[in-house]
């Protein structure tokens, strides 16, 4: 392909499309790998990808393989599902919630996310989700961003709660942020002290430059 070749040297846009939720979304050959952007970073395949692949590294391909449901908040294009289920060989119940149906409407188009045979795609806001939900998860995946923004609810105490109560016994959390500031640095310690005896944390800051990435395991009901 013409495209893939020449992007080796140059981006090439491929689709570009206006959303009401993300603003901006691009698919764009970079490298020889088709990506999905927004406007400012990278949103599915790219950095992104490495970013939660080493997160999944750190919990272990293996222990994943034989976990049986996972929850996704934050789809995109589905990249870190396609690394489930394509890499680690994930045969079990992925959950996929994102806001923006738009997106979902690019993954299917540029990356297939709809032949994924193990997964359900949920439109709806990430934080409705969890309150309605009553089903329990062994991995849960937060990777939630308005282009380079986190919405605050992630860090504050109810949606934590709320997350951990959804956690099976000996399940992980990974959560993806990005550190750009101070402010942003002391957010993230904020939200490593909430975690107690009951988990356990461990933080891998400047995965990528910008991203500090969080793998919490539920020790306790």
């Amino acid at each position: 392909m013409i495209r893939k070749l020449f992007s080796y040297f140059i981006p090439i846009n491929v689709y570009q499309k206006k959303s009401a939720v993300s603003k901006s979304l691009e698919v764009t050959w970079n490298n020889g790998e088709l990506v999905l952007d927004s406007k400012s970073t990278n949103y599915s395949y790219g950095s992104l990808q490495r970013i939660l692949r080493k997160g999944l590294k750190y919990i272990g391909f293996e222990r994943i393989r034989n976990f049986e449901s996972i929850l996704v908040l934050g789809v995109a294009g589905g990249s870190v599902i396609k690394t489930l289920v394509d890499e680690i060989k994930f045969k079990g119940k992925i959950t996929g919630v994102e806001i923006d149906a738009a997106v979902i409407d690019i993954a299917n188009s540029y990356f297939e996310l709809d032949k994924v045979p193990n997964l359900e795609i949920v439109i709806d806001d990430a934080f409705e989700y969890v309150l309605k939900t009553k089903l329990q998860y062994d991995l849960i995946i937060i990777d939630i961003f308005e282009d380079t923004t986190m919405p605050n609810f992630l860090f504050q105490d109810f949606f934590i709660n709320r997350i951990n109560s959804l956690l099976n016994l000996n399940g992980f959390i990974l959560f993806n942020t990005m550190v750009i500031n101070k402010t942003q640095e002391e957010r993230n310690l904020i939200y490593k002290s909430k975690f107690n005896g009951e988990y356990s944390l461990r933080m891998y800051p400047k995965v990528e430059i910008h991203n500090e990435l969080f793998t919490i395991k539920k020790l306790t009901k």
